[in-house]
């Protein structure tokens, strides 16, 4: 259930603006495709300087983030009342994963772009790369939350506690990309897929909190933990010497016929907020 609009904190001007984009940016997605549409085009539809489009998103991958900080800021929301409420492992983490397709469903056009370019190692889309890091503990940070307020028969031991929230995550990326790829009415072999995994899941974390099964969980999480290592060294390292706040006229080019788009900047800066240059 939606919340009452009286309830919705209200946005400043700039704050309009930058939902405004972002909003727009999504609807071109969805009617021309991700990578068919342009900063130019989204500025345009929604009637904003170009200089503007660029001082709140440097390129289309930055609206792409924003779109995933705004679902997750949306999923908080979503999950307050149902952690607030439930305290079975599985009521909890039903209704977390459920929220988190509603949330999504209305994307569901144009997910198969996004996670084609998101698929990519360099891609700063990329789950696992370090622009996508505070996104990722956010996300593990709610799955932490479902654990936390779960009543347990037996305790979670430390050592699968801590790894839990991490693999909760991994797991909800695995129905995601499911997701994706579901073609069933209202998508509802996603839906089937939580319920039973979620069911499965909430079983074999109860099982795995038997002593007897110590010995099988420290050798799957000392295989995590040298997995996790392997990983950390495949991934690109970010340069100091181009950190995101230094990246704004290198990233806003989405296409090469779009150089022509400087001259227009320029003109645009003297009446919007400047952006940073070289």
């Amino acid at each position: 259930m939606s919340s009452p609009k009286s309830e919705s904190p209200k946005l400043n001007k700039g704050q309009q603006t930058k939902a405004l984009i972002l909003e727009t940016a999504l609807e071109l997605f969805r009617e021309r495709g991700y990578e068919q549409t342009t900063m130019r085009d989204i500025a345009e539809k929604a009637n904003v300087a170009l200089g503007n489009t660029y001082y709140y998103f440097r390129s289309k991958e930055h609206l792409i983030q924003g779109f995933y900080q705004r679902t997750q800021e949306e999923l908080l929301v979503a999950s307050t009342p149902i952690l607030e409420k439930e305290r079975s492992l599985k009521a909890r983490l039903l209704g977390v994963m459920k929220a988190r397709f509603e949330l999504i469903e209305p994307y569901h056009q144009f997910a198969g772009v996004l996670f084609r370019t998101a698929g990519d190692p360099k891609s700063p889309l990329n789950p696992f790369s370090a622009e996508s890091l505070e996104l990722r503990k956010q996300n593990t940070a709610i799955f932490e939350q479902v654990l936390q307020g779960a009543r347990l028969r037996i305790a979670i031991p430390k050592d699968l506690y801590a790894e839990l929230p991490n693999l909760l995550w991994i797991y909800q990326m695995g129905v995601i990309l499911f997701w994706i790829h579901d073609k069933s009415p209202n998508r509802i072999r996603t839906h089937q897929l939580i319920e039973h995994t979620v069911d499965i899941t909430a079983k074999l974390i109860a099982i795995a909190s038997v002593p007897l099964m110590k010995p099988l969980i420290k050798k799957t999480l000392n295989l995590l933990a040298t997995f996790r290592e392997d990983l950390n060294n495949l991934l690109p390292s970010s340069n100091p010497d181009l950190e995101l706040d230094e990246l704004d006229e290198l990233d806003e080019l989405d296409e090469l016929d779009e150089l022509d788009e400087l001259d227009e900047l320029g003109k645009s800066l003297k009446v919007t907020k400047p952006l940073k240059t070289e």
